[in-house]
């Protein structure tokens, strides 16, 4: 996986359209391409940065070229984001402990 490609990929809103588009099944390239008020080619470059994420996959039937999604990545990266969380709140955990615990030690006065 190449989370870089991923994160990417997901950045921007009409790619993560393109996907919600496709999460409902395949389609043509045009038949995405026409709800966008952007051009055939723009929507061409979108779709190539999530092929590059894995994150769509391209069939090509004569003149026809079908997109459909690729569930892996996304199932890749939230499995980071999972690790990635867990990891982090165990050290903020650890962190607030130990904050709790200097919190609770009696002050010593200093004299002047």
């Amino acid at each position: 996986m190449d989370l870089d490609d991923t994160l990417i990929a997901l950045a921007d809103e009409t790619r993560r359209s393109i996907l919600q588009r496709l999460s409902g099944g395949q389609a043509r390239v045009t038949e995405v391409a026409e709800h966008y008020p952007i051009s055939l080619n723009s929507v061409s470059k979108h779709i190539r940065i999530l092929e590059r994420a894995g994150l769509v996959r391209r069939h090509v039937a004569g003149r026809d070229h079908y997109l459909s999604v690729d569930p892996k990545p996304l199932n890749e990266i939230t499995d980071w984001m999972v690790k990635s969380r867990d990891f982090w709140s165990g050290r903020l955990d650890a962190l607030e402990a130990a904050l709790r615990a200097e919190d609770a030690k009696p002050k010593r006065r200093t004299s002047k």
